[in-house]
This record gives C-alpha cells, sequence and structure tokens, in this order.
C-alpha cells in the first residue's frame, strides 16, 4: 500500500447536476447502507474469519471449532452468536450436538470477493 498523506480534492466550485440527477435516484436508502455496514463490521474480526473458513469446508460444532482454532469453547460460542446474528451461520441439532454451517452461498462470495481483491 502506498502512504496517502491526504486525499485528492476537486480545485472546481461547481458541482455536476447531470451526474447527481443520474446516481442519486439509485442510492440506497440510509437504513440499507447502515445494515450493510453492520454486515462488513462482522468481517472485520481474525476469529470469525477464522470460523468461516472452517464452515466454508464443512460444518462443525463448537468444540470442532474451539480446537482447530486452539480457543475455548465459550470465545467460539460467542463469535458463532454473533455470526448467527448476522444471519451469516445456521445451526442444527442432532441429539445433544449442535452443528453451525453457512447460512447461504453469499456468505462464501462475499468472502470470496474481500480476499480476490486482497490478493490483486
Amino acid at each position: 500500500m502506498t502512504d496517502i498523506k491526504h486525499a485528492e480534492t476537486c480545485d472546481c466550485q461547481s458541482v455536476h447536476e447531470d451526474i447527481l440527477n443520474t446516481v442519486k435516484p439509485i442510492m440506497p436508502d440510509e437504513e440499507i447502507l447502515y445494515d450493510l455496514a453492520e454486515l462488513f463490521k462482522i468481517f472485520g474480526d481474525t476469529t470469525r474469519i477464522k470460523i468461516l473458513c472452517a464452515l466454508f469446508e464443512s460444518e462443525m460444532c463448537v468444540c470442532d471449532i474451539a480446537e482447530l482454532l486452539n480457543m475455548t469453547q465459550s470465545a467460539i460460542s460467542h463469535q458463532l452468536r454473533v455470526l448467527k446474528t448476522a444471519k451469516l451461520v445456521k445451526n442444527r441439532k442432532a441429539g445433544k450436538i449442535v452443528y453451525y454451517s453457512l447460512a447461504d452461498e453469499h456468505v462464501k462470495l462475499i468472502f470470496d470477493q474481500g480476499l480476490s481483491h486482497v490478493l490483486e
């Protein structure tokens, strides 16, 4: 990455009405943009990213994820709650075991796009 000391700014004083008239009507509602920002915050934690990576390969229980990541079950459970609240993972019970998996294919797509960008 380059060291950016300041953002480039325009020297002009007028706005481009034609551009504004095109873009403004297609901007998502503020609430939707807020929800999107909140979703991206979920991806801002390394532990959650590791959990998602593990779940790309297989559904897993808390014990398995904790062992894989060398973390406590309590810490993993907390992060799984965050991921579940954000609708990124889902769970199913099999007797006394609770298995977690990705909520849908969108989760992997979001992750893959971010990874692709980072690897450029």
